[in-house]
């Protein structure tokens, strides 16, 4: 397999078993949503705004190269989420995507996607502990509000507020648009530090050593300190620059508080 990430490669568990993944994460949400109306964006429930996201999820899974079941990635990722079927009344269902992109995203369906290109750079535990980052900000209702913000984002650009309430359906663009923002999404700084300690918190409620959050974190600095290829969890990252590193001390601290120690 190559990645943009070879330095990297001899820290990561698993890695020889791990599948091809030369192709790149597709965002172009085709005919998402065909049947939304713009204005209808303007109103919509928080019910409306996950049964989309359903949508969403539906079109990425048929458009971009799922791991089957058998294969090594998509057993991996069995393994390191057999206990995480549900958490905290949120009931989770995983698929690997085979592509490079250094990128997991977490709907608020319960869908939960890893990309090859991540798990070739980490090891299990600090899989695990981006998942639970990503799951926190479906907990805080960060993917669900930034799902509603781009869907309303995409009907002011139809002009639909200057019109009024004019019913213009969502260009194939548009849609594209809404996809990015679900599984690129950049956060403030202080729902990351949230999401961050949800994923602390599950790590432990998992037996696992927390430390993978900051190690995770570290990986990741690394690999664009190096060189490495761009990726959207290196730029969600990097968006609440300069606090990275007070994001990385702060798990830290808290893990050896907790009596943890780094592997």
């Amino acid at each position: 397999m190559r990645t943009p990430f070879l330095t990297l490669l001899t820290a990561v568990t698993l890695l020889a078993a791990a599948a091809p993944a030369q192709a790149q994460f597709k965002l172009n949400t085709g005919s998402l949503g065909a049947g939304l109306k713009a204005a209808k964006a303007l109103t919509l429930s928080d019910e409306e705004v996950v049964a989309h996201t359903k949508e969403f999820v539906t079109w990425s899974d048929a458009n971009n190269p799922v791991a089957a079941p058998s294969s090594p990635l998509a057993q991996r990722l069995a393994k390191i989420t057999a206990n995480l079927k549900t958490y905290e009344g949120i009931a989770l269902n995983y698929k690997v995507y085979e592509v490079r992109d250094v990128n997991a995203f977490a709907c608020a369906d319960g869908s939960v996607r890893v990309c090859a290109g991540l798990m070739q750079l980490m090891t299990d535990d600090e899989v695990l502990g981006v998942i639970g980052h990503e799951i926190g900000h479906v907990k805080n209702h960060d993917s669900r509000d930034g799902m509603k913000t781009a869907l309303l984002t995409a009907a002011a650009k139809d002009g639909v507020s200057s019109q009024g309430g004019t019913a213009a359906t969502f260009s194939d663009s548009q849609l594209g648009a809404v996809g990015q923002a679900l599984t690129t999404a950049t956060f403030s700084r202080s729902q990351e530090s949230a999401a961050d300690a949800f994923g602390y918190d599950l790590l432990k409620s998992q037996g696992k050593n927390p430390y993978a959050m900051a190690t995770a974190f570290g990986k990741l600095v690394a690999s664009e300190q190096s060189g490495g290829a761009k990726s959207s969890k290196m730029q969600q990252l990097f968006s609440s620059h300069p606090d990275t590193e007070k994001r990385m001390k702060t798990v830290e601290e808290r893990a050896a508080k907790d009596g943890f120690k780094k592997s």
